[in-house]
């Protein structure tokens, strides 16, 4: 993406995470040199106009927010970025799975495992106010090759031998 591009950000105003995820976006916008248009939606009504917003400020790609009512919605937020052109990244490879571009997102199987372990150190009398806060340690990328060719773009071969997902 060139220098000065604007990129879309879609987050869940109802969601308490919104505001630092969206300061969070902006420093890193800011950081690569490129504008960042934030659209809210919290109703399937809302997600129609956030897309009209986006391509009124003709941005050349798509962020979505980590938020369960998006992944509810990801039929709509996918069918739309398609219609629209936008290329857009998104919380969890779901997304993919029904046409998004690609995911970026801690891995589930991974995230089951780490309390499978809390549980089992819990339950052989580990107190709670001991056990170590843990971050994801394993993030995968989903890509979608029929949606990148829909929207006319290539994928660098480097990138798709790092991808855990490429769907045809």
């Amino acid at each position: 993406m060139a220098k000065g591009a604007v990129i879309g950000f879609l987050a869940n105003p109802s969601n308490p995470n919104t505001t630092r995820d969206t300061e969070e976006a902006q420093a890193a916008a800011e950081q690569l040199g490129h504008k960042l248009v934030t659209v809210k939606a919290s109703t399937v009504a809302e997600i129609d106009t956030a897309f009209a917003t986006l391509v009124q400020a003709n941005v050349g790609g798509l962020v979505v927010d980590a938020d369960a009512f998006f992944v509810a919605r990801r039929v709509q937020i996918t069918t739309l970025a398609a219609r629209h052109g936008i290329p857009a990244i998104h919380p969890s490879d779901e997304f993919v799975a029904v046409g998004g571009l690609m995911s970026y997102a801690s891995s589930i199987p991974d995230a089951y495992r780490s309390m499978g372990n809390y549980t089992a150190r819990v339950l052989k009398g580990a107190k709670l106010a001991d056990l170590p806060v843990l971050q994801p340690t394993k993030l995968e990328l989903a890509i979608s090759l029929s949606t990148a060719k829909a929207l006319a773009l290539t994928i660098p071969p480097g990138v798709l031998a790092i991808a855990d997902e490429v769907n045809e």
